[in-house]
């Protein structure tokens, strides 16, 4: 069997805010579900603090690791705002202003309202691909296969849905959902088997309690239809022999990150 090729993502998540639990993200869903919609798997999240030596690593080592890396948060006006800095360092390019960026800062803010902090939002590696939003009037960019985006939830989704056509199609995750009353340990062995099996598809499992009795989601992934079924037909068959109950089942053409 031939699989088509699966494009790959990484996502990076900065701000020492995030990891000290003041802020909780909210980006990490959307940007698996959007990836999702463009036949882009997400491979990787990391979460790290605001410092130039933890972002250039992540960066280095993930852009090279995977067909899309998107890093969220540091890119506003103040001091621990240094993810486009950092960005320039891990490419080894210059960070100076970026004359369109310095154009749009211009539109947004009055003379007496463009001070120095505002400013610096105008400063990227040079060569950057600008990324513009009407919502924020500090630009996002891109560096090669980098997207560099903003923290704030909505201002980031507008960033990201006004590159959307770089980001292209292809084959979309498919998947097909089983629920059965029987405990995650109880189907855990033939599982195995079945994943064995078909090593071309992702299977998982997934517990969970309800009034007291236990039950499993099992969940088979790849990107043929055809295939999935044979494996879901012989997850069928090993819940029965086990003598357990099948409650429920539904074919999902992914837009979500997880089911």
């Amino acid at each position: 069997m031939t699989l088509p090729k699966q494009r790959t993502a990484a996502l990076i998540i900065i701000g020492n805010e995030i990891l000290s639990g003041r802020t909780q993200d909210k980006n990490l869903a959307y940007v698996a579900t959007f990836l999702n919609q463009h036949g882009i798997r997400l491979m990787e999240s990391r979460m790290i603090l605001d410092d130039f030596d933890e972002i250039i690593e992540a960066v280095n080592t993930l852009r090279k690791r995977y067909d899309f890396v998107i890093t969220t948060g540091g890119i506003g006006p103040t001091h621990d705002d240094i993810t486009p800095e950092a960005i320039a360092r891990a490419f080894g390019v210059p960070y100076e202003y970026h004359p369109e960026s310095v154009i749009e800062l211009k539109k947004h803010y009055t003379p007496e309202m463009l001070n120095e902090a505002r400013m610096k939002m105008a400063k990227m590696p040079r060569g950057a691909r600008l990324i513009r939003t009407p919502l924020s009037g500090a630009p996002a960019f891109a560096y090669e296969n980098v997207y560099i985006l903003a923290g704030v939830p909505k201002i980031m989704q507008s960033m990201l849905d006004s590159v959307k056509e770089e980001f292209g199609s292809g084959p979309s995750l498919l998947s097909r959902s089983i629920t059965c009353l029987l405990p995650e340990g109880n189907v855990a062995e033939g599982l195995t088997k079945i994943q064995e099996n078909h090593p071309h598809l992702e299977i998982g499992s997934y517990p969970f309690s309800r009034e007291g009795i236990w039950g499993t989601v099992l969940v088979t992934r790849g990107f043929s239809y055809p295939e999935i079924d044979k494996a879901c037909d012989e997850i069928k068959t090993m819940v029965t022999s086990l003598g357990g109950q099948l409650i429920e089942e539904q074919n999902i053409h992914e837009n979500c990150p997880y089911h």
